[in-house]
């Protein structure tokens, strides 16, 4: 099984949503700009400083352990799901900065 390169006490975002009310993770990025983490499931976040959660790496797979599928996900892309039999698609995120040149 795949394991994230991160310690496991790495900090990474996530929402009350998957923490509290143990909504599916249907969002995974990896952020090129930090290298940051980010878990979120669809649910919209309305309020953003009331509704994200900073927690550890471990807590979250202990969560999902289904998320260790893309723990090798490079810097700089992100994964989506509809559901948890559904297969991670795989996508690069956009570089604003690119794009703007």
């Amino acid at each position: 099984m795949k394991q994230f390169a991160d310690a496991p006490e790495t900090p990474v975002y996530t929402s009350r949503f998957v923490v509290e009310k143990h909504q599916l993770i249907t969002y995974v990025g990896h952020d090129a700009e930090d290298g940051a983490w980010q878990f979120y499931s669809k649910e919209e976040l309305d309020d953003f400083e009331k509704e994200v959660k900073l927690i550890r790496l471990d807590d979250m797979i202990g969560l999902d352990e289904s998320i260790l599928e893309i723990a090798d996900l490079p810097l700089g892309y992100f994964a989506v799901r509809k559901t948890k039999k559904d297969g991670w698609e795989i996508y690069k995120q956009n570089d604003e900065e690119d794009e703007e040149s």
